[in-house]
């Protein structure tokens, strides 16, 4: 007995080696690489037809080399061209290989719920407990500082999501109760129509309609950028539905409407309040709605500046044209000295705030600094030095993006002089 399974065993070492493809011939390689351009060439600028190119050339090519870099290519190029079938099968082979990639564990989770069925459910469960995992591991920006509030909001973003797309997978496989519950935990990371919509559906499908309705209420009035005109029909419709099966009429939908309205508005108000503790500027869509922070931690509300010509120098440490222009800058400060009407602010954008006093000191820098906590982006300030004006208003009027020495002084002075004759 034991030489007969000694014999299957080495035939069937024999059988795994005989069933090893041959290995490719430069040749063989060098037909594939000539195949493969052709094919992308013929593709041109689409990114729906990249993709499918690299779907068929893998599919002729199986043994190729290149598989794992052009599986990341299709899968980069579906996610782009929103095809929900390519996405799912070149993104599965990715998170094979990829575990930890935030952007196609979203995609392949929703896109996987495009099907209900349960195979399609477990993995997407697999998939969105994953993502929320590694969200709430995600590191940050300190709250206070440069893209602190953006980053939060993202990552709560990214939790909401995953955790709505485990409700619905949930609910998929008729854990009903569960998936109520972790749609509610979607809606406290990040208020949104979907993960109200997803509460109500799963209430509804527990017999708890009349509990739904303020739900979907909620989904239809909450202010969302991401719910289309379709959404909203759909949840109107659904929501006069649910209320003449709960209530035999539409008489009394109007005022649950407004209390939805009045609700939402309130936790939208609450999440924008919370967000702003961690950065004053995530809501902020106007210089005069930033708030910055000097070098010794004091506030600075732009609001507090309208009425008054104010004049935004960004510079950096590193930055050697900007120590040139300082004794410029200096020049113009002094020529409008003793004004209330005009200020002059040095924002610096710096990534390490802590060399900035020590290189102030060391320079013997007489400046009052403040950092630019996102001041910079939403000016759009890619090069330093850069000089903004702003008018009375609170408003761009002018920016200096770099500087000419011999006529920095007059410029600037010449534009300030204009603003400041403006009423």
């Amino acid at each position: 007995m034991r030489r007969a399974t000694v014999v299957w065993v080495a035939l069937m070492a024999g059988m795994a080696v005989a069933q090893q493809p041959p290995p490719v011939t430069p040749e063989q390689e060098k037909e594939e690489q000539s195949a493969l351009q052709a094919a992308l060439a013929d593709a041109g600028s689409s990114q729906l037809d990249f993709a499918r190119a690299i779907d068929r050339h893998l599919q002729r090519y199986p043994l190729s080399s290149q598989r794992p870099d052009l599986e990341r290519a299709a899968a980069r190029a579906a996610v782009e061209a929103r095809d929900p079938g390519l996405v799912v099968k070149f993104g599965e082979r990715v998170l094979a290989r990829e575990p930890q990639n935030l952007e196609l564990l979203e995609r392949v989770s929703r896109y996987l719920l495009n099907s209900s069925d349960a195979p399609s459910s477990k993995r997407v469960l697999e998939y969105a407990l994953r993502l929320e995992n590694l969200a709430r591991e995600m590191g940050g920006p300190a709250p206070g500082t440069r893209g602190a509030g953006r980053f939060a909001e993202e990552r709560r973003i990214l939790l909401g999501k995953a955790l709505v797309y485990q409700a619905r997978a949930s609910g998929n496989i008729e854990k009903f109760a569960e998936a109520e519950a972790l749609a509610r935990k979607s809606y406290e990371e990040f208020p949104s129509a979907e993960s109200a919509r997803e509460i109500a559906r799963w209430l509804d499908r527990q017999g708890k309609t009349a509990e739904a309705l303020p739900l979907l209420a909620d989904a239809f009035m909450i202010p969302d950028p991401n719910a289309t005109p379709e959404d909203r029909r759909k949840d109107r419709t659904r929501l006069g539905e649910w209320y003449r099966k709960a209530k035999g009429s539409e008489t009394g939908l109007g005022d649950m409407l407004l209390e939805a309205y009045d609700r939402t508005a309130a936790r939208v108000d609450a999440y924008r309040a919370e967000m702003s503790k961690i950065d004053p500027n995530a809501s902020a869509g106007a210089v005069k709605e930033f708030t910055i922070t000097g070098i010794a931690g004091d506030k600075l509300e732009m609001a507090s500046l309208v009425g008054k010509v104010v004049v935004l120098d960004f510079w950096a440490t590193w930055c050697g044209p900007c120590r040139a222009q300082q004794p410029l800058y200096e020049e113009v400060k002094g020529r409008f000295d003793g004004r209330s009407d005009v200020v002059f602010l040095n924002i610096n954008t710096d990534e390490n705030r802590a060399i900035v006093k020590p290189f102030l000191d060391r320079e013997k820098w007489n400046k009052t600094v403040y950092f630019e906590d996102g001041l910079a982006s939403h000016l759009r300030v890619s090069s330093i030095p850069t000089t903004v004006i702003l008018d009375r208003k609170g408003e761009v009027a002018s920016r200096m993006n770099g500087y000419i020495p011999e006529r920095f002084v007059e410029v600037l002075s010449e534009r300030v002089k204009q603003l400041l004759e403006e009423k």
